[in-house]
Parts: C-alpha cells; sequence; structure tokens
C-alpha cells in the first residue's frame, strides 16, 4: 500500500482497534513487529499519572506488557526516559552509547535484560510533540527476530521518513478517538448525565431532560466518579472528554 492509501485508510478509521490493526500491518511491512505505543494526559513532575488512565495500544505478547507495563518496568526503561526528555526519532544504538558511557542505572539494565530474555534487542522509537505540559506520547517499533540494529538503521535510512510521518498522523487521529480502560468505562445513563452537566445543565434541568428523578441523576453521576476514580463532577466531566467519551456518536 502507498503511503497515500495509509494514510486515507488511517483517516477514515472509526475506532482505535481498526487503526491499530491497519498500523501494526503497515508497520510490519517495514521489519517492526512488535509496536508498544503509550499516551498520556496526566503526567506531572514525578508521575506519569495513574497507568490505568493511559492509551496504551500494543500487540506484544502478555509475558512482555504483564511485566513491562504491569510490573511497572516502563519507569525505568532508558528509551522511555528518553521518549520524556526529546521529540522526534531516535535509534537503539543510544543504549549502547549509553551501556559505554556507563549512563545505565541497576534498574535500566534489568529493563534492558529483560527486553534482551523477549527478544526486544533492535528498534526505533518515535516520541511525538507534546500538546500540553502534562501530556506526552510515544511509540516503541521493535524489529523482528533476526533483524540486526544495523540492518533496522539501514531501513530507517531509506524509510524512515515515511515511516515517522505514518506514526505521527496515526498519533494525532488516535487523540481523537473514544478510548478508555475497562475499568474507566462508563455506562450510557453515565454518560448521558456527564454531557448534561457539561452543557451547563442543573440537577433538576437534567432529571427532567433524562426522565429521571434527582436522586437517581445523582447515583449516575456518583458512579461516574468513581468509574473514572475522581472526587467531583468536575473532574469527571474533564476526563471523560480526555477520553473522547463525551457526546460519542455511536457509544
Amino acid at each position: 500500500m502507498s503511503l497515500r492509501g495509509y494514510l486515507q485508510q488511517i483517516a477514515r478509521c472509526p475506532t482505535l482497534e481498526e487503526l491499530w490493526e491497519h498500523h501494526v500491518e503497515k508497520m510490519d511491512s517495514y521489519g517492526f513487529d512488535r509496536l508498544f505505543y503509550g499516551f498520556t494526559r496526566y503526567r506531572s513532575g514525578t508521575s506519569l499519572g495513574d497507568p490505568e488512565d493511559f492509551v496504551i495500544l500494543t500487540n506484544h505478547s502478555r509475558a512482555y506488557t504483564d511485566e513491562f507495563l504491569g510490573g511497572g518496568m516502563y519507569y525505568h526503561a532508558p528509551m522511555v526516559r528518553w521518549a520524556l526528555q526529546h521529540d522526534g526519532a531516535c535509534s537503539w544504538t543510544v543504549l549502547n552509547d549509553m551501556m559505554q558511557q556507563s549512563a545505565i542505572t541497576p534498574a535500566e539494565e534489568r529493563v534492558l535484560e529483560f527486553n534482551r530474555q523477549l527478544d526486544v534487542t533492535a528498534g526505533y522509537t518515535v516520541s511525538f510533540k507534546s500538546i500540553s505540559a502534562r501530556s506526552k506520547g510515544a511509540i516503541a517499533l521493535t524489529a523482528r527476530p533476526g533483524l540486526s540494529q544495523k540492518d533496522v538503521d539501514d531501513i530507517w535510512s531509506e524509510h524512515g521518513a515515511d515511516i515517522q510521518l505514518m506514526n505521527e498522523i496515526a498519533h494525532l487521529k488516535i487523540l481523537t478517538l473514544p478510548y478508555s480502560n475497562p475499568g474507566r468505562a462508563l455506562t450510557k445513563r453515565q454518560r448521558e448525565a456527564l454531557e448534561w452537566v457539561g452543557d451547563g445543565k442543573t440537577m433538576q434541568d437534567i432529571a427532567v431532560l433524562m426522565g429521571l428523578t434527582s436522586a437517581t441523576v445523582e447515583k449516575h453521576l456518583r458512579l461516574a466518579r468513581e468509574a473514572l476514580s475522581v472526587e467531583t463532577t468536575a473532574q469527571a466531566v474533564l476526563k471523560a472528554s480526555f477520553a473522547n467519551q463525551m457526546f460519542v456518536l455511536d457509544a
């Protein structure tokens, strides 16, 4: 598929699942058979936020993701550290440079050893330009087993500009599509109540509009706050908006 064909395909994707399927297939055609995309809107000086609020897309094995994400290894991953400090694309050759300069901590070395065990040894990381001080997104492109970092760098030398562009466009599209981790999903009624709050309606207005009692409306809002792990309804509206769960045509 041509670059134009790919971009047209991605631009028209209605869901994250469909977009990710096309993107994985396209990156695999360049030799990158495992991808790990992450995005947060809740970054602070000492944290990337609650992992439950991350947008995570990957086709890595459960053996990898359970340890790397669930076990918190991502926090010590050298290429994650690089992505947080830079924008653009970076060859994993920098890992060798860091080791030669003794710039690797014991925790980072454990991540690298874990990656070696699961054949995550050659690839590129693309770090996307942040849209706010609290947001950051990046994608790790892991080369299929058997490809060396030199092989990957040769591929990038020929196709890198196109690969980076495709990942940047895919990232921008991802930011427009509804997303929620299972533990953060809203019901139709919870979403509707939050939408009316976002429209500036009072509790009494919402009760009339939804055909419910005020107590039932408040119950839906309370459950929405619990689902989104926030304390106030205003925070719930903001977090649901961040995840593109508000005013969804086909939720």
